[in-house]
């Protein structure tokens, strides 16, 4: 038999997921900043097998607009160069010896709104899980209603503190989005 408490925490804790995934998301959106983090999804040949570029190389920073991508093996560089070129990121990484700078060039005022918009869009894709998992809280609660093991003051009550973890996670959302927002239009 499961409890309110039991129903709250669980509701609680997959809304908490809910925004480590959206945090996870939001990094992947480029910024005029480099960020290590871009080149999570480009996928390298690595002895007939794709993966990621994380397992055959270091991935660091140079600088503020300068990725750093250190091959672990030596014939890995022009491999490692034409899968970040490939890439739907539309950076152009050049060589130099071992290391391979990938620059992030600027971004035109265009390519900032699509950006902006691609956070809120991701944004709202989280609200959407945060009220999902609200529902299912809810419905949760009526089941214990109906199988009368609480009362419905009780899931009035209950209802309403979830209804308050549900508005502190998407306003901690809405404050995620408008700071990757202000990120992206800072030139």
């Amino acid at each position: 038999m499961t409890t309110i408490a039991e129903i709250k925490n669980t509701a609680a804790s997959k809304m908490d997921q809910s925004i480590a995934a959206f945090k996870n998301n939001l990094a992947k959106i480029r910024t005029g900043r480099a960020n290590p983090a871009l080149l999570d999804t480009v996928h390298v040949e690595y002895y007939g097998s794709m993966v990621p570029l994380s397992q055959v190389a270091n991935v660091s920073l140079l600088d503020a607009r300068t990725i750093s991508v250190q091959p672990w093996e030596k014939g890995m560089g022009a491999k490692i160069e034409k899968a970040i070129r490939e890439s739907e990121l539309g950076l152009n990484p050049a060589s130099m010896g071992d290391l391979i700078r990938v620059p992030m060039p600027p971004m035109s005022e265009e390519r900032r709104k699509e950006m902006a918009k691609l956070a809120r869009h991701e944004g709202e894709s989280a609200k959407v899980a945060v009220r999902n998992l609200r529902r299912e809280a809810n419905e949760a609660l009526k089941r214990l209603v109906k199988d009368k093991l609480i009362s419905e003051d009780e899931q009035k009550r209950a209802e309403a503190e979830v209804q308050k973890v549900t508005d502190k996670h998407i306003a901690e959302i809405d404050a995620l989005v408008a700071s990757k927002e202000q990120e992206i239009m800072a030139v």
